[in-house]
């Protein structure tokens, strides 16, 4: 039963590491893809609105007037939304950088997709080491609790000088003490739990991948700036399709 647990616990941590490296890689995935892409949705809305409105300006009918009063109301931000795009759209509009992404001009290169192969390779040896469900005393879990989640946001952010620090200090810091050998009812109760925990995670992890963006990164897990790339010029297609129709329908 003591080994049982013991592999119980290390495939939960490998689970639990293959679920946020998942997750860094879906987050890090989403903020690019509103960086690179952002601009471009935000320049098909705009025609979408100006050519309802042309055709409601040609024809009069109250439907058109009602579709063009729609789109518009869609393209309009809400307030304080202008905030969230701080990036992409200034005082006078879309902002230089923006501007470029729809010319296709050089601009500042985007963030990491995903972070290296050096800092995956350090988190997997810090999860694997410091992390709290090895715990077995509440003041150990705590202390864990708090390392994990400052080692966590160190991966998120690809820092790879901090998790060498934090793996120096975790070296550094306190043995934990010999474990006592367990009862079997803490055996059971401990597999119990296990078993909850991994169950909570495969939620989590199939609501990652049946996201939208989480769906996307699996189309090219290996090369998802080459995906970016893809639907970068489809919308650049659209652009210069509206921009064509518009012009028609204000001749």
């Amino acid at each position: 039963m003591e080994r049982a647990v013991r592999v119980a616990e290390q495939a939960l941590i490998e689970f639990e590491i293959a679920v946020e490296t998942f997750r860094v890689e879906v987050e890090n995935f989403s903020r690019l893809h509103h960086q690179k892409l952002g601009p471009m949705y935000a320049r098909l809305d705009e025609l979408d609105a100006s050519i309802a409105e042309a055709r409601a300006a040609r024809s009069g009918d109250p439907e058109d007037l009602r579709l063009a009063r729609e789109a518009r109301a869609a393209v309009l931000p809400l307030p304080g939304v202008e905030a969230l795009f701080d990036d992409w759209i200034d005082s006078d509009g879309l902002s230089p950088e923006a501007a470029a992404m729809l010319t296709e001009r050089p601009v500042r290169p985007p963030q990491r997709v995903r972070p290296s192969e050096e800092v995956r390779r350090l988190y997997r040896e810090l999860a694997r080491k410091a992390h709290p469900d090895l715990a077995r005393e509440e003041d150990e879990r705590k202390r864990r609790e708090e390392f994990i989640t400052r080692v966590n946001a160190a991966y998120a952010r690809g820092d790879e000088g901090l998790l060498r620090e934090l793996a120096a200090e975790w070296e550094a810091g306190p043995v934990p003490a010999e474990e006592r050998l367990s009862e079997s009812e803490e055996l059971y109760a401990r597999l119990e739990w296990l078993a909850q925990r991994k169950d909570m995670l495969s939620v989590l992890a199939r609501e990652l991948e049946d996201s939208a963006i989480g769906s996307m990164l699996r189309l090219a897990p290996e090369d998802p700036d080459r995906l970016l790339e893809e639907i970068a010029e489809q919308l650049r297609g659209q652009v210069t399709e509206r921009e064509a129709e518009l012009a028609a329908l204000v001749q």
